[in-house]
């Protein structure tokens, strides 16, 4: 890096020949200004804080060694100096040593010489800097550190009762502004923004729990910049990308960061009814529209388990709907969303055949529903991904179930011809065949021709009258053994079928 430099002599012409003669540049330095007496240099300095300044020894108003004692007594360490001085007045340069002057040109000046000893300067100035630049970086992470206790304090913390040393002054309110991103962004997010933090002096990058950072600063009259004034860049940059930024509530010392750091977190949680979820949000903002913690969770399941179970996609797209209204209108909490629909999504998958391959993705084990990056997940990617699972689930069952339906079907007519005599119902099959009890009726219709109750009551009648041709049963005991216990029931299906009643025909038969 090039350095400043400033050149202070009362005469023109070793002002211009240093000017002409010395490749600055190509040595490192830029030269900021000149002037012709100490007085000037000083108010030269106040003005232009250079890195270097090369000064006469013998100038009027104010000579040089007077000068760089009176700017000791300002900026002890700032600035660095060298001496121009000629071989008469090398005594003066001699006292020079007092203020820590190391550094002389002689004049006349020769180029190569003067270069020789500015390379050496240039050298300490890069020294000098690189040890700055570790003390402050040391500085900061001891501060940083400290902060980081502060922010994860923990109510009645008695070791925490003092801020961490090395605070600058003049801080009227301290605040934490939370950055929440996925793995895969957050390496370069956090470089991002240590970048556009690093010349502010009251900011600090705080690691936090994975995929999350804060910056932690502190601001009033001397130092009125905020890190969301800072940090204003990144929402035009990060627009489109999973960046959530929440800004928490002011506290009036760094003991207060705990507080800053929870109501940053609630401020961050309202993303989830925001779409997209982009932009800075402040808990200024949301604490008055606190969450509700209690809903009707057992209704809820039971409106999108149930088209689940009767294979209806349309039906269960119409659950998830109202269901995603319901919690933006009642403006559940999210982590009760999440619960609710991790927990639905394992009961949709627990529906499916165990050994089916046809569960894919969504198998417990390859879909984990706990790695989910929870901050990311609002409200409408949540219910597309219990969209997603739900109607999967149903395609799957679909699928499984036509596969099967032919085999099955015959298993189930074979089961009613043997236990006709029995009391049949769809339930009572579909506990058997461990089918959803509506599948099973609409397959039976499906196959069969006929719905189930008719099927039954066919059979039935059929024995009926093959007993009343071969037997000499009474009515009432052929009745029961067909299965009607209600004899009524009996003549009435009889008739039904048979266009006539059981007596009438038998007495056509014998």
């Amino acid at each position: 890096m090039n350095y400043k430099v400033l050149l202070i002599d009362d005469e023109p012409s070793s002002l211009e020949g240093l000017m002409l003669w010395i490749d600055w540049e190509a040595l490192g330095f830029d030269v900021c200004g000149t002037c012709s007496n100490g007085r000037e240099g000083i108010e030269q300095m106040r003005r232009l804080q250079p890195d270097l300044v090369i000064t006469d020894v013998n100038m009027p108003v104010m000579n040089g060694l007077e000068m760089v004692a009176a700017w000791r007594r300002e900026e002890p360490e700032k600035i660095r100096f060298a001496i121009l001085s000629g071989y008469s007045e090398f005594e003066y340069a001699q006292t020079a040593i007092r203020y820590g002057i190391h550094h002389y040109l002689l004049k006349p000046v020769f180029p190569e010489e003067t270069a020789e000893e500015l390379k050496a300067i240039h050298q300490e100035l890069e020294r000098n800097n690189r040890q700055l630049l570790m003390n402050q970086m040391a500085s900061s992470e001891t501060v940083a550190a400290g902060m980081k206790r502060l922010l994860l304090n923990k109510p009645g913390d008695q070791q925490l009762q003092e801020p961490p040393a090395g605070l600058p002054e003049g801080m009227d309110w301290w605040n934490v502004l939370l950055l929440q991103t996925v793995k895969e962004l957050y390496a370069e997010l956090r470089g991002r923004v240590a970048a556009l933090i690093a010349e502010q002096q009251t900011m600090y990058l705080i690691d936090l729990e994975a995929s999350s950072f804060a910056v932690v600063y502190g601001y009033g009259s001397r130092f009125p910049a905020t890190a969301a004034d800072v940090l204003a860049p990144l929402q035009q940059e990060y627009a489109g990308k999973p960046l959530l930024i929440s800004l928490g509530a002011a506290g009036k010392s760094p003991l207060y960061l705990a507080d800053s750091y929870r109501t940053a977190k609630e401020a961050g949680l309202h993303y989830f009814y925001r779409t997209p979820p982009v932009g800075l949000i402040s808990y200024q903002e949301i604490n008055n529209y606190p969450f509700n913690y209690h809903y009707d969770h057992i209704r809820l399941m039971d409106a999108i388990l149930a088209p689940v179970n009767t294979l209806d996609p349309e039906g269960f797209r119409q659950a998830v709907d109202s269901a995603a209204h319901s919690f933006l209108e009642q403006h559940v909490a999210p982590e009760v969303v999440r619960k609710l629909v991790i927990h639905l999504m394992y009961q949709m998958i627990g529906l499916t055949p165990e050994g089916s391959e046809l569960r894919g993705p969504f198998l417990p084990g390859s879909f984990d529903a706990a790695e989910m990056p929870h901050a990311m997940l609002n409200l409408t990617g949540l219910m597309k991904l219990l969209s997603t699972c739900g109607e999967a689930c149903i395609e799957l069952l679909v699928q499984v179930q036509r596969q099967g339906s032919h085999g099955i079907v015959q298993e189930i007519n074979q089961y009613i011809g043997e236990h006709y005599r029995e009391t049949l119902t769809i339930q009572k099959l579909a506990e058997i065949f461990y089918l959803h009890p509506v599948y099973l009726g609409q397959l039976l219709r499906k196959k069969n021709g006929i719905p189930f109750n008719e099927q039954l009551h066919t059979l039935r009648i059929e024995k009926a009258a093959a007993l009343l041709r071969q037997s000499s049963l009474k009515l009432s005991e052929i009745a029961d053994q067909v299965g009607y216990t209600n004899y009524g029931q009996f003549l009435k299906q009889f008739e039904k079928k048979m266009g006539t009643g059981p007596g009438q025909y038998r007495n056509t038969k014998s």
